[in-house]
């Protein structure tokens, strides 16, 4: 007995490999997945920009951009991937994975979009990584709720309810305060917004995937309220996200938006569902030190990028479109500077020489 014993441990330690392998490539697929789909979507949103409205400005034509679809299929496929990888493989190894979509969402953007990244903004991602994998690695492990309606009554529990009264209230000011103020120019707003309300997304999509397991193991699940409450908000969220998240890489470099909305979204969501499912009870000192230490690595990392962004250029506008009537000139046959001064009394200096014979 004692050889069976010991080969079917050996068997059982090889299936466990396998399943860990088998997660590790699903995991790294789909950050290759997800970390291209950033660069694919903002070619297309470049595409529709320069045909209409573009999307940081309100513009929907990014809709009917073929490539876009491209973009957003390759995300799809990138997430069900990851989903996947955590049925074979453990959330620790998992996780912390996803951090490589940065750098393959960095190496792209360096490649096919022209956008550089400086040493300091390598220091910022190396950061962002360092840090949202502490956190992960730290945070407190999940319990699995066994029907929809115990999710429901976590979710109604005093402080869940807080944390997402707060969150709505964030994603308001900033959606109706901010956004309009300094969307175009702070980069934090756009994130922000997709960032909470993905936390929340989380949330209802994990309500969402017990019910149909529980449906298709035969208790359907289609039968009671919160199933259709849960939906109705994860479909909520998920535009509302996509369509910010559009506005953010239409806006700002796609090698900046992609580990600063990483790091936010990661942060949320760990601190999102250890509010909802309770998992901060029990833990250790040493773990609780190690995930503020990620933390502010993560907020480090991020104050870096943002400070080492290079400006982006502003949209191209219609090259006939009229000046202001403010600035008056004239420009002298014999190719003499002239200053004109505005109606404020500022003065403009025009250092084009204009030569005679052009005019001839």
């Amino acid at each position: 007995m004692a050889p069976s014993s010991s080969a079917n441990g050996e068997t059982a330690v090889s299936l466990a490999y396998t399943d860990n392998l088998k997660g590790f490539v699903l995991a790294v697929l789909s950050s290759a997945f997800i970390g291209s789909s950033f660069i694919v979507k903002k070619k297309g949103l470049k595409r529709a920009g320069a045909s209409g409205p573009r999307a940081s400005v309100g513009g929907y034509g990014y809709l009917l951009e073929p490539l876009w679809w491209v973009g957003m299929f390759t995300m799809i496929v990138g997430e069900v991937a990851n989903f996947v990888a955590y049925v074979f493989a453990p959330a620790v190894l998992v996780t912390p994975l996803g951090a490589l979509s940065i750098i393959v969402s960095a190496v792209l953007a360096h490649f096919l979009l022209d956008e550089k990244l400086q040493k300091m903004g390598v220091l910022g991602c190396v950061l962002c990584i360092v840090g949202s994998t502490v956190i992960v690695l730290h945070a407190p492990e999940e319990s699995t709720p066994s029907s929809v309606e115990e999710i429901w009554d976590l979710a109604i529990q005093p402080a869940f309810l807080l944390y997402t009264a707060s969150a709505i209230a964030v994603v308001l000011v900033l959606m109706l305060h901010c956004a309009p103020r300094c969307g175009q120019t702070n980069i934090m707003v756009y994130i922000g917004i997709c960032s909470i309300i993905g936390s929340l997304t989380v949330m209802s999509i994990k309500a969402i995937g017990i019910a149909i397991k529980l449906t298709i193991e035969g208790t359907n699940q289609a039968g009671y309220f919160q199933t259709w409450i849960f939906a109705m908000v994860a479909i909520t969220c998920i535009i509302t996200q996509l369509n910010y998240l559009n506005m953010a890489l239409d806006t700002f470099s796609a090698a900046i938006v992609s580990p600063i909305y990483y790091a936010m979204f990661t942060t949320l969501t760990i601190f999102a569902s250890a509010i909802m499912f309770k998992d901060w009870s029990g833990q250790s000192a040493s773990k609780m030190v190690s995930e503020i230490c990620g933390f502010i690595t993560v907020l480090s990392g991020t104050t870096v990028l943002h400070s080492t962004r290079e400006p982006d250029p502003p949209p191209v506008t219609d090259l006939y479109s009229p000046l202001s009537p403010k600035i008056l000139w004239h420009i002298q046959g014999n190719g003499e500077l002239w200053k004109q001064k505005d109606e404020d009394g500022s003065s403009l200096d025009f250092v084009t020489i204009f030569k005679q014979d052009y005019f001839s």
